[in-house]
């Protein structure tokens, strides 16, 4: 089942990360594009409340990674993502943090609080300079964004330079599982927790991530999720000890609302032949399909891809997600054994994690024969542990159908970052999903 094709567009959510910056190939020098007046004052009357986040080996004081940031308050305060930020939270007694703004004199600042699931983090100038910082304004809740508005937004890309880049909004993303604003303009690397701003210079939203597969394809965080962690955590002392307990707390909320939503929601049965897979609503997950190539006279296969865009930034790697895959096979032609090998196979190629890694510990797994929706499954359910992350594991469920000798549907589910109980309640919920109807 290893063919199964992946969801194109993964969304960047990295940091600029330090490295030798590589030579562009094959570009043309194109005529610098023309800035609005509008874009112009929007970098102009924010540039002395616009800062650039560096995370710094402590040992060695290189640079590991930037981002950006901005001030929200008159003593300091600062706010950026949590994936700018991630290596305060979980090393700390290895990196330090720097903010740098545009006159590029560095300073020292320390983590005081973060939101893993809106990606958001809280930084504070360890010594602010003396009398008020300069600090941007949050838009109001009562004045909601209008389709087509236009957005500035800023930050240190690919840590070239400050900069400025105009766009749309365009509303919210449809099926993300926590709201993101729709940016219809250019986000790089580097840029992340920098402010999106409004004609009038107050903050709608926070840089979070782009589309790789398309083009002025962005998107922020709501600004009201960053009043709420600045209300929250303001007076916050700062994190000094590796914070693994309470990033492993916030994705035990996210996995608990994940779950939640995903067994209540019904499962559409999906028919091929005979049989129904079970996939998920449409207003929860994005499924793609496709089958095999129309002249290949053999044996006739479809696939489904689908996956819920609810992954998080645990810190190194991404988690928080269900995805669901599956193939239908019919095989009329060649016969039982030749069908029973190709289809065995098709099942044996299936990977899981049984070596471990830093992540999780080695995938332990349970097989078993299963009846379902009128037929016999042949299940394999698998679980590893996070390491650092304690109480929530990744978990796989592989299932085939057994009860036709030149047919049969193969169907696996992934759940990422899940707690042991809502892991087996998942794989229930899934597992009878899969029905049997024999032709009329």
């Amino acid at each position: 089942m290893r063919g199964a094709f992946v969801l194109l567009g993964a969304l960047c959510l990295q940091a600029v990360h330090a490295q030798a910056p590589a030579p562009a190939r094959g570009a043309t020098a194109a005529a610098p594009a023309q800035i609005s007046r509008d874009a112009q004052r929007a970098y102009e009357t924010t540039r002395d409340k616009l800062v650039q986040i560096r995370t710094l080996l402590r040992n060695s004081n290189t640079q590991a990674s930037v981002g950006s940031g901005f001030f929200v308050s008159a003593n300091g305060l600062i706010i950026t993502n949590f994936h700018v930020a991630s290596q305060l939270a979980l090393e700390p007694e290895r990196y330090r943090g720097v903010y740098v703004p545009v006159d590029g004199k560095e300073a020292e600042v320390e983590l005081l609080a973060f939101d893993v699931r809106n990606d958001l983090a809280l930084l504070r100038v360890k010594a602010p300079a003396a009398g008020a910082t300069p600090q941007l304004a949050f838009r109001g809740a009562d004045r909601p964004l209008a389709r087509g508005e236009r957005i500035y937004s800023l930050g240190n890309p690919l840590d070239i330079g400050f900069a400025v880049t105009e766009g749309t909004y365009n509303g919210l993303v449809q099926r993300s599982f926590y709201p993101r604003i729709f940016f219809g303009g250019a986000l790089n690397p580097g840029m992340s927790g920098g402010p999106a701003l409004d004609d009038a210079g107050q903050v709608v939203g926070v840089n979070v991530s782009k589309r790789l597969d398309g083009d002025l394809l962005s998107f922020l965080i709501p600004a009201e999720f960053a009043q709420a962690l600045l209300a929250r955590a303001a007076t916050a002392q700062p994190i000094t000890k590796p914070a693994h307990a309470e990033v492993a707390r916030q994705l035990g909320e996210h996995q608990a609302l994940l779950t939640q939503r995903f067994t209540a929601a019904p499962l559409t049965a999906q028919k091929h032949g005979g049989y129904s897979v079970p996939v998920p609503d449409d207003a929860l997950a994005r499924c793609w399909g496709r089958g095999r190539e129309p002249d290949f006279k053999a044996f006739d296969l479809e696939r489904t891809d689908c996956q819920i865009d609810s992954h998080v930034y645990a810190g190194d790697f991404n988690t928080g997600y269900i995805r669901l895959r599956y193939e239908a096979y019919n095989a009329p032609k060649l016969g039982p054994l030749r069908f029973s090998a190709m289809y065995s196979q098709s099942f044996a190629n299936e990977y899981f994690a049984t070596r471990g890694s830093r992540k999780a510990t080695p995938a332990e797994c349970s097989e078993r024969f299963v009846e379902t929706g009128g037929m016999p499954m042949r299940a394999v359910v698998c679980m590893s542990a996070y390491r650092k992350l304690t109480g929530l594991y990744d978990v796989s469920v592989l299932t085939m159908s057994v009860n036709q000798s030149t047919r049969g549907v193969q169907g696996r589910m992934d759940a990422q970052g899940v707690s042991f109980e809502n892991g087996l309640k998942l794989v229930a919920h899934y597992l009878a999903g899969f029905k049997w109807e024999a032709a009329k």
